[in-house]
């Protein structure tokens, strides 16, 4: 339930983002539904906070515009426990200080969550842009909607709502755990399956801009010799794959009344992404004799069986073909 005047609160989250940073808040002060806008540095050390100080010192329209920073970097996820703690609407949108959300964002997604009780996170297509605003890729990440506990087993993928274009009922932060980790995607995806289920919408609702310094870049290094890229890919997985196991672990203690069936596929998504973690780590540095205990208890998983078979093929190549 809403705590305050606006159903939904926008979550403008910034680091070092002062040459996006306007035209950002200026997609959040489009929007056709008056909302809360948080517009949160996190110890950028820039010139974002002063900007966004700037326009609301002069803004005098339907939104209520509140302007906080953080003394020192938070980093993403703790960022939106920080933020989180402010808003006061029922629904959370988020807006990266790097994306440019389209005016009817918001309302679109809160038409979403009212024809769908069950929802608990509702994200959308996104408009992929670089940095000169120019067009990349139109109709990008959708996710196959609806999507709930079983389907997010079953598919065989580790698959997520785009984060930028997400927007999440505030439970998934009142009633559960504080978020730690790299990244918040996977996280409120299944933290959503644990209450309801998640919805895409196909329409685009937002430009989501590609650059150097925007976390897919951070957490998904390409660049550099092909086999340190991909080095760095696979443990920055690894490490994001335990970080989501342990949120999603906590979750389900955090939640002692969850139906036996809801809890059980929880676990199971648990598992899913540890055996594949230990399954990635083994490619990366374990004798080839080691990889068999996670291919095995891959092949035993039912959201895993394919990836297992594909490993265990993998066991006649050399590791060197598989970084390379």
């Amino acid at each position: 339930m809403s705590r305050g005047p606006f159903r939904a609160s926008i979550l403008l989250l910034a680091y070092r983002m002062e040459k996006t940073l306007r035209q950002a808040l200026d997609g959040a002060l489009a929007q056709t539904v008056p909302c809360e806008i948080i517009v949160s540095d996190d110890g950028s050390g820039d010139g974002s906070l002063a900007i966004a100080q700037q326009i609301a010192a002069s803004y005098s329209g339907p939104h209520r515009l509140i302007v906080r920073a953080n003394e020192q970097n938070q980093g993403l996820c703790r960022h939106i426990n920080t933020v989180s703690k402010l808003a006061t609407g029922e629904i959370f949108v988020f807006m990266a200080a790097d994306d440019v959300s389209y005016p009817q964002r918001v309302a679109k997604l809160l038409a979403a969550f009212d024809a769908h009780p069950d929802a608990y996170a509702v994200g959308s297509a996104v408009d992929e842009i670089d940095a000169e605003d120019r067009s990349l890729r139109r109709g990008a990440w959708y996710l196959e909607s609806p999507m709930d506990q079983r389907k997010l087993l079953h598919l065989g993928k580790f698959v997520t709502l785009l984060g930028a274009s997400m927007a999440v009922r505030r439970e998934l932060l009142d009633e559960l755990p504080p978020l730690s980790g790299l990244v918040e995607d996977n996280m409120l995806t299944l933290r959503a399956s644990l209450f309801g289920r998640i919805y895409c919408l196909e329409q685009s609702l937002l430009g989501y801009r590609r650059h150097d310094a925007n976390l897919g870049g951070t957490v998904f290094v390409r660049t550099g010799p092909s086999r340190s890229a991909r080095r760095q890919r696979y443990e920055r997985t690894i490490r994001m794959y335990r970080e989501i196991a342990d949120d999603h672990e906590r979750c389900l203690q955090a939640l002692p009344q969850l139906a036996a069936e809801r809890r059980h596929l929880g676990e199971q998504i648990v598992s899913m992404y540890r055996i594949e973690a230990d399954g990635r780590e083994a490619v990366l540095a374990l004798p080839k004799r080691r990889w068999l205990h996670p291919i095995w208890q891959g092949l035993k998983h039912p959201g895993l069986r394919r990836k297992s078979f594909e490993r265990a093929l993998k066991l006649a190549i050399p590791r060197r073909w598989l970084l390379s």
